[in-house]
């Protein structure tokens, strides 16, 4: 059984050498091993999420041999091998079921360099996910940034360019921020590791006189991570960056991505920082404020736009918001609930950007809202789809939106503080009436009858279906069973101290 233990690297080692291997590859049979490699990895990361929950403990495995603080560690544990098992679900679903459109909007002849930045990219997501030191966090960090652009610069159409630069601007200077941030807390500590970084910084917060730079350093990086995960007000490179990518890249940028910044921040809060420490910090009250401001903001700017893929794309800014408000919030309550919308988000936000230019291709191949009356009858697959991540975003019962609004609602409460209860309720109640607006706007739309209804029904293959179908079961079982998902997250968190 402690083979398992090594695991975790293999998923990071693996994807690495898949990167390469693919360059060598036709873009088809780049494909093909791209998507037989996801499900071993898939099936790897199950047995560790199987271990670590049998086990009810977490494991470190040192690379090198090399000690503090200099070293090199990946930790599983319950909440790594949860988010890493989702992370590898969602790639291989966005995969399978984008690839109608990646065939269509990528040059055959580079179709296995797409593939190559798909590996790469899933080996950055593994390393930030699996990683207890600080550094290696950065240097994949890095490779994320990289290969995103690389996967929305591909579809070679001028806005992706343009997108692609401000993209890569906005994250290099939130990567600048995060790295500046590593060498404050590195040179107040002089260690890398995360664990011995948070002994150090224990003792460090002990004098008062030490907290100032402390915060400046957990401050920094937060900055930086804000950035590139956008919350508010950084927010507004996502319409141009999600909605003019070819579909799977937009699944996987708005699903994965973001989310991946995020649990990486949240990792340092708990295993470098401390969580006791960072609740005493003002860090949380703004995080708190900008998360509430990102929701409310985010909705307004979907209701605005003026195609479903730019409402989506606000969608998410929104979205990103309310992770950052369970953050804010505090407390494992907090935590759990944050955990559990980016949970919630990568399959619900994946079901939409799959199914949005399936409705607009049986429009014409227009996204404006206005081509697509009646898209969802012409093709009635994709329409289930839309409706059901559509609902899930508005927080109907049985779905995960609903299921994470309560936690959002129930962190509030046990927080105790009036002022929070009263704001939380009130930005919940808000962006809840905000996307009923606009998601059922669209949905009338796309279920109203036109002149071309009769027109153009498609049928899809399993290939799209399939994939649907497991992220819509992801869907629901985060909906039906959020107690499972809720106790998995405590658990793992409480692994995390």
């Amino acid at each position: 059984m402690d083979f398992i233990t090594n695991f975790p690297l293999f998923t990071i080692v693996l994807s690495l050498f898949s990167g390469v291997l693919c360059m060598m590859l036709s873009g088809k049979t780049a494909r093909r091993y791209t998507i037989i490699y996801e499900c071993l990895l898939i099936a790897m990361v199950s047995c560790v999420l199987w271990y670590t929950w049998t086990t009810n403990s977490a494991f470190t495995y040192v690379m090198g041999e090399f000690p503090a603080p200099w070293g090199n560690e990946i930790r599983a544990g319950v909440l790594e091998a949860a988010i890493a098992l989702l992370f590898l679900i969602v790639m291989l679903c966005s995969i399978l079921a984008g690839t109608h459109f990646l065939l269509d909007d990528i040059d055959e002849s580079k179709l296995n360099l797409y593939f190559t930045l798909i590996n790469l990219m899933t080996a950055a997501l593994m390393a930030m996910t699996w990683t207890n030191d600080i550094f290696t966090g950065y240097v994949f960090l890095e490779i994320l940034t990289l290969t995103s652009c690389g996967i929305l610069i591909v579809r070679e159409i001028g806005r992706t360019t343009l997108a692609a630069v401000r993209y890569m601007i906005l994250n290099l200077m939130g990567s600048g921020l995060f790295l500046l941030g590593v060498v404050l807390l590195y040179d107040v500590t002089g260690n890398l590791l995360m664990v011995p970084m948070r002994g150090r910084i224990a003792a460090l917060s002990q004098n008062p006189n030490n907290m100032m730079i402390i915060t400046m350093a957990v401050g920094i990086i937060t900055i930086g991570l804000s950035i590139k995960s956008g919350l508010f007000p950084f927010h507004y490179w996502m319409p141009d960056t999600y909605g003019w990518a070819t579909p799977a890249s937009g699944s996987i940028l708005s699903s994965l991505v973001s989310k991946c910044y995020i649990f990486l921040l949240i990792k340092i809060y708990y295993r470098v920082v401390g969580i006791e420490l960072f609740e005493t910090m003002p860090i949380r009250y703004l995080l708190l404020t900008l998360g509430m401001c990102g929701i409310v903001f985010g909705s307004v700017s979907a209701m605005r736009a003026n195609n479903i893929n730019r409402m989506v794309a606000f969608s998410s800014a929104a979205q990103i918001g309310y992770i950052y408000m369970g953050i804010g919030i505090g407390g494992t309550a907090g935590f759990t609930a944050a955990i559990f919308h980016i949970m919630a988000h990568s399959v619900t936000k994946s079901q939409l950007f799959l199914t949005t230019p399936r409705l607009a291709d049986v429009s014409g191949g227009s996204l404006k809202f206005s081509a697509l009356q009646g898209s969802a009858i012409r093709d009635k697959n994709a329409g289930v789809f839309f409706l059901v991540g559509a609902l899930s975003m508005i927080g109907i019962p049985i779905f995960a939106g609903f299921s994470s609004k309560l936690l959002f609602g129930m962190a509030a409460v046990e927080n105790g503080h009036i002022s929070t209860i009263v704001s939380v309720m009130v930005v919940l109640a808000a962006s809840s009436l905000l996307n009923a607006l606009y998601f059922i706007r669209t949905t009338i739309r796309v279920y109203s009858s036109s002149e071309q209804t009769d027109r153009h029904r498609i049928r899809h293959r399993f290939a799209y279906n399939g994939p649907m179908l497991i992220l819509t079961a992801a869907n629901l079982a985060l909906g039906l069973s959020s107690w499972v998902f809720a106790d998995l997250i405590e658990r793992g968190l409480s692994m995390f101290t």
